[in-house]
């Protein structure tokens, strides 16, 4: 499904994320801003030549949602809320440890400081930033749920569940966020930016240390249940791994409150 072309109401950024309401229904884009050309070898800008009705590849992605509406917001209406950023349509409020809106500079606008967790302005998730070193470093892996328990701050070997305690204890990003969780498999794909060639396939300066590897979802494979759903953030796609896998990623979520 594509996002409504309508913008979210603009919440206040005066307000900390933990006074926002729960999240909105609205769906975030692809990312997908090209399409495919008439010869089919390659990207390029959408037109009506290459996706228009009475093309040989009509209605592609990148004609359509959130995404090239925020490339023209004159004629779409389509706005980001003031403080946010992204590539596409993603409109992305980086906050620091105590959730404190952090400034955006240049153009396009980056974080002016590196961001300890982002705010998704359309959704209104609230998404962990992986670190280079400590409790969040961006190699560490994990089991799914209970599986495995190793320690982790060791590198490997921790499970997800251990992990979650962990980094709610730390209260990341807000006096009251202790409740951190693993993000169902669509919530995780929302934050996918498939216009990228390679991997990671998401904004990297809103979600540095990102690495191209598989990160878990708490979502069941449901002709397995004992394997979950991941992303595979190097290309977009989805697999489901046994729970018993210690050698994924893990990127934690909460809701706005």
């Amino acid at each position: 499904m594509r996002s409504l072309l309508l913008p979210p109401a603009v919440l206040a950024l005066a307000l900390a994320p933990a006074a926002h309401a729960e999240p909105t229904g609205h769906l975030n884009d692809t990312g997908q801003t090209r399409c495919l050309n008439v010869a089919g070898n390659a990207l390029e800008a959408c037109s009506e030549a290459n996706t228009g009705n009475a093309s040989t590849r009509p209605g592609q992605d990148g004609r359509f949602g959130r995404d090239p509406a925020a490339a023209n917001p004159t004629q779409s209406g389509l706005t980001r809320p003031a403080g946010s950023g992204g590539s596409g349509g993603f409109a992305f409020t980086p906050l620091d440890v105590s959730g404190n809106a952090i400034a955006l500079s240049g153009n396009p606008p980056v974080p002016s400081a590196t961001p300890r967790c982002i705010w998704d302005r359309v959704t209104n998730l609230i998404w962990e930033v992986k670190t280079t070193s400590g409790l969040q470093n961006q190699a560490y892996t994990y089991g799914w749920g209970s599986n495995n328990t190793g320690s982790c701050s060791g590198g490997s070997g921790c499970s997800s569940n251990a992990y979650i305690a962990d980094v709610n204890a730390l209260t990341l990003c807000g006096e009251t966020a202790n409740d951190w969780r693993l993000p169902t498999l669509p919530e995780l794909l929302s934050i996918v930016d498939h216009d990228r060639a390679s991997g990671p396939v998401i904004d990297a300066a809103y979600f540095p240390n990102t690495m191209s590897m598989l990160y878990w979802s708490e979502t069941v494979y449901a002709p397995s249940p004992a394997s979950a759903w991941n992303v595979a953030f190097g290309n977009g796609g989805t697999v489901a791994t046994d729970q018993s896998n210690g050698g994924l990623r893990v990127r934690l979520v909460r809701s706005g409150q």
